[in-house]
């Protein structure tokens, strides 16, 4: 396949090649967005900063906190996760939180520089009894002045439109992996089942925040499918986050071989210029990258992140040291 283009333009001249103009389309093919991922570093990232400034203050970095208000016993068995009940990862079932301990979470994010607030649950969907607290939950921190974003597992119809009741802006499901791949991961949740939440969640009016993880052992090609997933939906995710697998003993990835750093800068580049309009996010896995990674995927069109000590059950950057990084790299909080 011919991938040449024009740097000035980012015309392609081959047949599988996008014109990459930095308008917010839907149509996009396997094939071309093969095609971004071939490109020589130094175009790709070009026309995703280009289309990045097109939409965003290249200076700004969305701030998120994700707090687990219910922490571990899942009964899904998504080879990743430390939470499945599946696994013997050291991580302890507990209750769900109380929402005042919540909402007091809430309070020192802001404090710290959060502008979105983030409630996960490790459960397979929740029960309406668990989501009364939950709703209690979200109308506390949407009191504060925080965007509220929730994840929880599969959604009725129903519940969405209870939590868009409440106030929940942002509803978070991502899909993980590309459909061909799914079933390597997950078995007892369908990629179906997943499409069917996020139809929900929009039909409530609830922002979507979905994205996917990488170095799973999948290949270039099922990254390819997991873009190609997310960019042909009815309606692209309004934030899109890329994890980089956080290998946790116990569970069926523990091991494996890492992913290519600038392999991972690619990903996020092309999920940029895919979903040109979407908040990009750079999520799990920064704990282990260098700050020379993290510049590069701010290059690339990432522009959130979640501030914090840890994300539900992993480590994560302490506040501290994402300020010395973003003051070394001149960004700021965006409001």
């Amino acid at each position: 396949m011919d991938q040449r283009f024009d740097s000035a333009t980012g015309e392609g001249e081959g047949a599988g090649s996008p014109s990459i103009s930095g308008a917010v389309r839907r149509d996009w093919t396997r094939a071309q967005v093969h095609a971004l991922f071939c490109l020589p570093f130094p175009d790709l990232i070009f026309h995703a900063q280009r289309i990045h400034r097109l939409h965003f203050d290249p200076r700004e970095v969305q701030i998120s906190t994700l707090l687990s208000i219910k922490t571990g016993g899942c009964p899904e068995d998504c080879a990743y996760c430390p939470q499945s009940a599946h696994y013997e990862a050291g991580v302890k079932a507990e209750k769900l939180m109380d929402a005042d301990a919540v909402i007091a979470e809430a309070r020192a994010a802001k404090r710290a520089g959060a502008s979105r607030f983030c409630m996960g649950a490790a459960w397979r969907n929740p029960k309406d009894r668990d989501l009364d607290a939950v709703c209690t939950m979200v109308e506390g921190v949407k009191a504060l002045g925080l965007e509220t974003c929730a994840t929880l597992g599969m959604l009725t119809g129903t519940q969405a439109q209870r939590l868009k009741h409440a106030g929940l802006d942002y509803y978070n499901h991502n899909l993980d992996t590309s459909p061909e791949f799914y079933g390597e991961i997950i078995t007892t949740r369908t990629y179906r089942d997943r499409l069917d939440t996020l139809e929900h969640v929009r039909a409530a009016g609830i922002s979507v925040c979905c994205g996917g993880i990488v170095g799973m052992g999948e290949s270039r090609e099922d990254r390819v499918g997991m873009i190609l997933a997310l960019a042909t939906l009815p309606r692209h995710p309004e934030s899109v986050p890329i994890n980089m697998l956080v290998q946790v003993e116990g569970t069926p990835l523990a091991t494996g071989k890492a992913l290519d750093a600038i392999e991972f800068v690619r990903t996020i580049a092309v999920a940029r210029i895919c979903m040109p309009a979407s908040v990009v996010r750079l999520s799990a896995g920064r704990e282990e990258m260098s700050e020379e990674t993290q510049a590069l995927c701010f290059v690339a069109g990432a522009n959130s992140i979640f501030y914090g000590p840890k994300l539900l059950t992993t480590p994560n950057p302490g506040r501290d040291r994402d300020r010395v990084l973003m003051d070394k790299l001149g960004l700021a909080p965006m409001e």
